[in-house]
């Protein structure tokens, strides 16, 4: 199935999958003793290995090395904003990142340094399918825990399966070179983890009830982003960036 065709199908699948609650609810949960119990599974993930391996990570390499494979990681993912900016008609992020991708790519050596936010002010305007859906008019759906990939919503874990798809790298890179596009994935996952640990050991192992924190938190967040605010300046983009937590 070519690309265009799978996102179409996602964005009509993520218009009849989203449930609506019966009446106007703050918090739509109505798998919440599933989602508890998958959250509990994330929590002893990350305390069995997420944790301590980030950890190490942070530990044994210099923060200059991780920035790198940071960098490396946001410009991998950078055609799928693209694709999403176009998908959304949004014409000035259209431009804005095609130019940083084009400074990275060129100047940056295929995205290992950031110029385009350092020398040129174009820092990265992410912008995913789940944004593409709820532009769309796409209900936010039910609030769900998914395993290893932490909370979300139906709308949003929808959006997840389009992500890949639209990640023009998924289809260009092929065996060595895509498992370490992956590794860079994956690494820059455990330098996240690292970096916003102290704020994620505060609602995992210090709150009284670590689910309910979680699921504040995160809708929060997410519904902020998607009316068009940018709540990581205030609280830190915690969760969109950890897909594991």
């Amino acid at each position: 199935m070519s690309a265009p065709r799978t996102i179409a199908l996602v964005l009509t699948v993520g218009l009849a999958a989203c449930s609506v609650p019966d009446e106007p609810v703050d918090i739509h949960d109505p798998f919440e003793n599933t989602n508890r119990a998958v959250h509990e599974f994330n929590k002893s993930f990350d305390q069995a290995i997420l944790r301590p391996s980030a950890n190490y990570y942070a530990e044994t390499l210099p923060r200059p090395i991780r920035g790198l494979l940071s960098n490396l990681a946001d410009h991998i993912s950078i055609s799928g904003d693209l694709v999403n900016d176009i998908l959304q008609g949004n014409a000035e992020d259209i431009g804005h990142n095609f130019s940083r991708f084009a400074v990275n790519s060129t100047v940056g050596v295929f995205g290992i340094f950031d110029p385009a936010t350092n020398d040129f002010g174009l820092e990265r305007r992410e912008a995913r399918v789940g944004e593409t859906l709820a532009v769309y008019g796409v209900p936010e759906g039910a609030y769900v825990e998914l395993p290893f990939l932490g909370p979300s919503t139906e709308r949003e874990a929808i959006g997840r399966v389009g992500d890949f798809f639209t990640n023009a790298f998924s289809y260009v890179l092929e065996g060595p070179s895509a498992l370490a596009a992956t590794g860079v994935g994956a690494v820059d996952l455990l330098n996240d983890r690292a970096e916003f640990g102290d704020a994620i050991d505060e609602v995992f192992y210090e709150s009284a009830d670590s689910y309910a924190q979680t699921r504040s938190l995160y809708l929060q967040n997410l519904r902020f982003e998607r009316s068009g605010g940018d709540l990581e300046e205030q609280f830190g983009d915690i969760y969109d960036e950890l897909e594991f937590e």
